[in-house]
């Protein structure tokens, strides 16, 4: 895999390019990186050391041979993807194969009389099982502008809150205002499931500003239109200027948890009586069987849930992200390129130590996170926190080399064991973080 000096903790950072022969930085062995944001291939250094080594003061660079660039098909893209994001197998085969055909779609305008159109898509699952970072990952393999959207943040135009055209802004913003590259790009959605409309299948009795007035105000965006974008953001009015944008190209994700959507599914198809599903004392879908539930999900099933038909109509593209059980979080702690553990190894380098985390460390970690039910972002959390006095006091101390981790101090918060160069044990200061918590 490439080598690259690109920023790992930034997950919406564009590929990078060399500045001679344009190569990105999956196709070169190593990147090198210049003060003022300039880039070179490790192929193009060579050519460079050879035109030194012919001695002329003055020398004509010679772009190396570069093999035109294959398009990625649906394998690869999953390929790509799952450097960065671990299990969801189904959601990244349908993710890599909308995704192509959309692409496909639109650098082959020229259909004759079959019009293409393009298909939105949908995630649904539980809070940090991945959907932010598998719409995250497509926009990085794919080298295109990128934004993330709030749901809960619009409103139907003229009530307080922000338009739709918003969303359109930060997607021009993260293209460098450049419209025609921004009408190729990628828009995710988030907590799309909090625009559904308040008398859940039934038709708002009073004006539903927030829920289904919102979604009424995406369906022309999300199924192609030119839009006027204020350039500042805000409110429209109408002796502003405005830059216009086709959304015909733009790629819609949207993702939701939809809390108690399990249900509406089990009414559907007799889960509580037929099928085997177990009920909990409180009524409640068993865990085990909530993952095969959502992947029933019908359009009238969110329908019933709150979102109009029309809105389910510009999302023919369904999937379901599983829960992340304890096997899948260990693996999220130190296997994607930028994992946790990683980082954080990273962190305490720049200090001259090495960070160690015991495998039963990683277990206690994902297990603790699976009973706090905060699915992948409680794993920072509980890193974070045990990290914290290690922090704290490694930056002071020369003599320290060698920063272990173990069960222990995740399941019961003792202190990591320090070691020095020949690796002995070493005392702790007396300003520790966890003592002046246990204090």
């Amino acid at each position: 895999m490439a080598k690259s000096t690109r920023s790992k903790s930034n997950p919406q950072s564009q590929l990078r390019h060399c500045s001679f022969c344009n190569r990105d930085e999956r196709t070169v062995n190593q990147l090198i990186i210049a003060p003022e944001s300039a880039f070179i291939c490790d192929e193009c250094v060579g050519a460079c050391r050879d035109i030194l080594a012919q001695g002329h003061p003055l020398e004509m660079f010679v772009r190396p041979d570069v093999p035109e660039k294959r398009a990625l098909t649906p394998k690869d893209i999953t390929n790509h993807m799952s450097e960065w994001v671990i299990g969801q197998t189904d959601a990244k085969r349908v993710l890599s194969v909308a995704v192509y055909n959309h692409y496909k779609r639109i650098n082959n305008p020229s259909a004759g009389y079959i019009e293409l159109e393009k298909s939105n898509i949908l995630l649904i699952g539980p809070t940090g099982c991945g959907k932010t970072l598998l719409a995250q990952t497509l926009a990085r393999v794919l080298d295109v502008p990128f934004c993330i959207a709030d749901a809960t943040s619009i409103t139907q135009a003229g009530y307080v809150g922000e338009d739709v055209e918003n969303i359109l802004l930060r997607l021009i913003q993260a293209a460098d205002y450049d419209v025609n590259r921004a009408a190729r790009g990628i828009v995710y959605i988030d907590e799309i499931d909090k625009i559904a409309r308040k008398g859940g299948d039934s038709p708002s009795l009073t004006r539903d500003v927030s829920g289904e007035g919102v979604q009424q105000a995406l369906l022309k965006l999300m199924e192609g239109t030119v839009a006027n974008v204020p350039p500042q953001g805000g409110r429209k009015h109408p002796h502003q200027d405005f830059l216009q944008l086709d959304t015909r190209n733009v790629l819609f994700i949207c993702g939701g948890t939809f809390a108690g959507l399990e249900d509406v599914i089990a009414k559907r198809v007799g889960a509580h009586k037929t099928l085997g599903f177990t009920t909990q004392a409180d009524g409640s879908i068993a865990d085990r069987d909530y993952a095969a539930l959502l992947q029933n999900v019908a359009p009238e099933d969110l329908v019933r849930y709150g979102m109009i038909p029309e809105f389910m109509g510009r999302l023919p593209i369904m999937t379901s992200i599983a829960p992340l059980d304890v096997a899948a979080l260990s693996r999220i702690l130190t296997e994607p390129r930028n994992a946790i553990v990683k980082q954080f190894e990273h962190l305490l380098s720049y200090d001259g130590v090495n960070l160690v985390f015991t495998d039963d460390a990683i277990q206690t970690a994902a297990a603790e996170a699976l009973r706090r039910e905060t699915g992948a972002r409680g794993l920072r959390a509980i890193v974070e926190g045990v990290l914290m006095d290690v922090m704290y006091e490694v930056p002071s101390r020369s003599d320290v080399k060698r920063v272990i981790v173990n069960a222990d101090a995740i399941l019961h918060r003792t202190r990591p064991i320090l070691e020095n160069e020949q690796g002995q044990s070493l005392g702790w200061g007396n300003d520790s973080a966890l003592e002046q918590a246990a204090a």
